[in-house]
């Protein structure tokens, strides 16, 4: 990846040399295979956080890197340029753990070392099959019975599901509207939490996602994260946070996708010439090489905004639903500049097209982030 980026320390100038040496070594030799067979690469999370890549930007007393937001999404940029779904996995884990993190009590947080060093995965249960985007009316209830919540109903769309060690679970603790909602940190071998089938999914095969159902899962009360009432806050906090993560795996794989199209159309000749050389061809890759740098910049100015402390989410709906569809449109185009060889999976690019529209549904739709920035306006 010829990437020309101004970091801030010199500290993380090795970290983004220590991620593309291990991802090019363990990860990009295994991607293809793992999608093909649609397995989880739960062994390569493990070693992602034995090398302190999970917990990244949580400060250090709780086992993290203390690293800013704008070097852990370059980290998550040079995986999902290897492999999207571990960059995902990588996003996902960490917007698992902001729970506790930022609003759980300092027993809660002393689980953070484990949950941060790659033993331990987790996942978000926020989703529901009736409320996607409706969070403020999911309908999973925790009813309080003594020195226990009993949690029933069905969460959908759960990254990890079925391989997850934990999940923080936003349920109904409270009345109707996002006043009712509180957060919940529930193991997954809890007796009643029971992960389905897993989906059939059109891209990102190698990463598990499914319903969980929860059949009066007995949860003890002290896994409550913050107070009750407070969830959708911290729902919505959480997920400021994991749209740039996402934003993030998009300028990733959108760098995949442009840097193997121009390496195809430096080498492919037609009528006696790189097909490069053709305007119709090079100004297709310049308009590519535009729209992902603009993503990357959108990405890392939000960033900087949360690192600085200052208001931050309108821009992560900005960086998520432009990088995107950024993504969607440059690995497009990657598959028509390589023709029908872009069609047939001996070449990445027509996964990379698979895989980018995943990006434009979760953490939010696009149509969310549109209505997140025009309710700002």
């Amino acid at each position: 990846m010829g990437v020309e980026r101004l970091l801030p320390t010199e500290e993380a100038g090795q970290l983004l040399e220590l991620t593309r040496e291990l991802a090019d070594r363990e990860l990009a030799p295994r991607a293809a295979e793992y999608e093909q067979r649609g397995e989880f690469p739960r062994e390569l999370l493990r070693l992602l956080g034995r090398s302190g890549l999970l917990g990244l930007p949580y400060p250090e007393e709780y086992g993290g890197a203390g690293q800013p937001y704008e070097v852990y999404l370059q980290v998550l940029e040079e995986l999902a340029y290897r492999w999207l779904a571990v960059a995902e996995a990588v996003s996902v884990h960490t917007l698992s753990c902001h729970p506790v993190a930022k609003y759980g009590t300092e027993l809660q947080r002393k689980r953070l070392p484990e949950m941060l060093g790659g033993e331990l995965l987790g996942a978000i249960c926020l989703s529901e099959p009736q409320g996607g985007s409706d969070a403020a009316h999911l309908t999973t209830r925790a009813v309080r019975e003594g020195d226990y919540y009993t949690v029933s109903g069905t969460k959908a769309w759960i990254t990890h599901a079925g391989q997850a060690d934990f999940y923080s679970v936003f349920c109904r603790t409270g009345g109707p509207g996002a006043s009712g909602v509180s957060c919940l940190l529930v193991d997954a071998g809890t007796p009643g939490v029971l992960p389905q089938a897993r989906e059939r999914t059109m891209g990102l095969r190698s990463s598990p996602v499914a319903q969980i159902v929860f059949d009066d899962a007995r949860v003890p009360a002290d896994r409550l994260v913050g107070e009750e009432g407070r969830g959708f806050r911290i729902a919505m906090d959480a997920l400021d946070a994991g749209r740039l993560g996402i934003a993030a795996c998009a300028v990733g794989l959108a760098q995949a996708a442009l840097d193997y199209a121009t390496e195809y159309a430096r080498e492919r000749e037609q009528f006696g010439r790189p097909i490069i050389e053709f305007q119709g061809l090079s100004f297709l890759l310049a308009d590519m090489a535009t729209q992902v740098a603009a993503a990357r910049a959108l990405t890392l100015a939000a960033a900087r905004l949360k690192d600085a402390g200052r208001p931050f989410g309108v821009e992560a709906a900005k960086a998520k639903l432009f990088a995107s569809d950024v993504a969607m449109r440059v690995t497009t185009d990657a598959v028509q500049v390589l023709g029908g060889y872009g069609y047939v999976a001996d070449h990445p690019v027509e996964r990379y097209m698979r895989e980018a529209k995943a990006l434009q549904i979760v953490e939010g739709t696009n149509q969310i982030q549109r209505l997140v920035i025009s309710r700002a306006l």
